[in-house]
């Protein structure tokens, strides 16, 4: 075993070590009271090893916060009024601690904070194993232990100070520094947030977790929730109710869009708030970080708990927002309505903790019918949005059957509120706009599509696909035409360039524009006709299949092999401006 390192217990600093750093802090206080108030931020009297340097330590306090002199005389003063001189050390004692003048007080402050947090952690080690080596010890009780010692721990670093009172003057805020407080950030639209507790409520049996899985599968995958923007992340999903129906509802919506439900996580199980576990179920969060936990449900996680008594519903929101101080995440419970109302059933504690409540009720007596209402009854911070309304789509699971033979069935919200400019998800039309979206290349065949669906989770039969990859390819150089199009003017005359003269010689138009003229007439012409103009240049006699001089030099087109027109010809084009290059196809005549 000589390759084996031993560990060696780290060094702590001895007992005299730190008495003689305390004295330090005291001695150079009392010579220099300006240090005093940068050492009450470090230090608490309880930190001080000695307790005869507590008490001598709230003498100088106290003696500074009145403006009074800190020097040897005034201190024993002040210990002989307090009645505490003799518990202190006596004057011998003091002169000693006054004498110790050991350079910055700061510095030792932070060497005796040291100390004094190690014996802290020694302590807190020291009560588990004896409360877990008694006789009636219990798993589990010693966590009490941990939670006492990191609330004081929480509440010194806000402080830094051993006084309550310091402390929460610490925390005091002036108008100007609201601006620096962290302000909500939104998770799904205005309905929920971040760092927040929220509720949904309804009857049983009125679609509360199938509009709960629909957000919970918006938010994994980072989609709009209907129209709302959502900010994408992991979803914890306790099902605490239900658990065996949970796949059915997850399958249809991963169908209906065509994707997997990625970054929802399911725990199959409820976890009871008052009990020992709830501890493990934040530490687990912790360390995950979700953006969202839904508890379904509420009932079931608290069972045992009187829901009409404010002080045990009070204990269970409270462990609700301990999960959420730990995560930041949005904890969104769901739970039931009473007989009567719209109220959640139970005491009133848990609305006054909630920073948004939604309810949720349906209308109708199957899916062909129903009218599922989400009602936004509570925005703490802002305005109550207006009332959200979805249809049911009823979705057959491929492959899976019920015992008769009939297929298996689920539904998935569709909104009846948002605009239908948007293809279905799912459809080729989808498709198109997608793969436009992400500038996939058009001439990419079915297989490479295919491919990339595979690769982005896109779940999409192949037919649908192919059809997809036609539309595409038919409309592809439609599109570059009318986007050419599109660059233009709309008041633009109709372009002439590619037409052929007037067989009159004269311009398109031009009798209409000038009917008559003052002009005298002439030989064979009407009253008031103006002159004739010369009539233009025969073409070359075509007999025989002749070809005229000026046609001998003209280029043809390379596309339809025809005369090219002169002016295009002596630019430097090859092709007509009808012909399209991709296709070799000729304008008709």
């Amino acid at each position: 075993m000589e390759n084996v390192r031993h560990l060696e217990p780290r060094e702590q600093p001895s007992a005299p070590a730190i008495v003689d750093a305390e004295l330090d802090v005291i001695g150079g206080c009392m010579h220099y009271p300006r240090y005093i108030p940068a050492v009450r931020t470090i230090l608490r009297g309880s930190d001080f090893l000695r307790p005869a340097h507590e008490l001598i330590w709230a003498a100088v306090v106290h003696l500074a916060d009145h403006g009074e002199p800190t020097n040897t005389l005034a201190v024993q003063m002040e210990l002989e009024r307090r009645k505490e001189l003799t518990r202190a050390g006596g004057p011998t004692y003091l002169l000693q601690v006054a004498d110790h003048v050991g350079g910055d007080p700061e510095y030792w402050a932070e060497k005796v904070r040291e100390a004094a947090d190690l014996r802290a952690e020694a302590d807190l080690g020291r009560r588990i194993v004896q409360h877990a080596t008694s006789p009636d010890a219990e798993p589990g009780q010693a966590v009490t232990f941990i939670d006492d010692y990191l609330q004081r721990q929480k509440e010194r670093a806000a402080g830094r100070s051993g006084d309550p009172a310091d402390a929460l003057l610490a925390e005091l805020l002036d108008a100007s520094s609201l601006d620096n407080m962290p302000t909500l950030e939104p998770l799904v639209g205005d309905i929920l947030h971040l760092d927040t507790l929220a509720r949904i409520i309804g009857p049983s049996g009125h679609m509360k977790s199938f509009v709960t899985i629909d957000i919970a599968g918006h938010v994994g995958t980072g989609m709009k929730w209907h129209g709302h923007h959502v900010r994408q992340g992991t979803v914890v999903y306790l099902v605490a109710e239900g658990a065996r129906g949970i796949r059915q509802r997850v399958r249809a919506w991963e169908k209906h869009y065509g994707l997997k439900m990625t970054g929802v996580l399911f725990l199959p199980r409820p976890v009871q708030a008052r009990g020992p576990e709830w501890d493990t179920l934040i530490e687990a969060m912790r360390r995950l970080q979700p953006t969202m936990i839904v508890i379904d449900t509420q009932a079931r996680v608290s069972v045992g708990v009187e829901e009409n008594s404010n002080t045990e519903l009070g204990i269970v929101i409270e462990r609700m927002d301990d999960l959420r101080r730990a995560t930041e995440a949005c904890v969104l419970l769901i739970h039931h309505t009473g007989h009567v109302g719209e109220h959640g059933r139970g005491a009133s504690a848990a609305k006054g903790a909630l920073q948004s409540e939604m309810h949720v009720s349906k209308k109708g007596d199957n899916a062909r019918n129903v009218i599922v209402t989400m009602k936004i009854g509570k925005q703490k911070d802002s305005e109550e949005g207006s009332d959200l309304q979805f249809g049911l789509k009823v979705v057959t699971l491929d492959g899976e059957h019920k015992p008769d033979g009939r297929p298996v069935t689920s539904v998935v919200l569709q909104s009846l509120d948002q605009r239908a400019d948007a293809p279905a998800i799912g459809t080729p039309e989808w498709l198109v706009r997608r793969l436009d979206t992400d500038r996939v290349d058009i001439a990419w065949g079915g297989p490479r599509v295919i491919a990339w669906c595979r690769d982005r989770g896109i779940q999409m039969r192949k037919d649908k696909i192919e059809e997809a990859v036609r539309v595409r390819k038919r409309r592809g150089s439609f599109d570059e035409v009318q986007d050419a199009r599109n660059d233009l003017p709309p008041d633009l005359p109709r372009s002439t360039f590619n037409e052929p003269p007037p067989e009159n010689g004269g311009t398109p138009g031009e009798f209409e524009e000038n009917p008559r003229s003052n002009i005298p007439p002439q030989t064979g012409g009407g009253p008031g006709d103006g002159p004739s103009k010369p009539p233009s240049p025969r073409s070359p006699s075509r007999e025989g299949g002749g070809v005229g001089e000026d046609e001998k030099n003209t280029p043809l087109c390379t596309v339809c092999n025809t005369p090219l027109q002169p002016l295009r010809a002596t630019r430097g084009y090859d092709t007509h401006l009808g012909c399209d290059p991709t296709t070799g196809s000729h304008p008709a005549a």
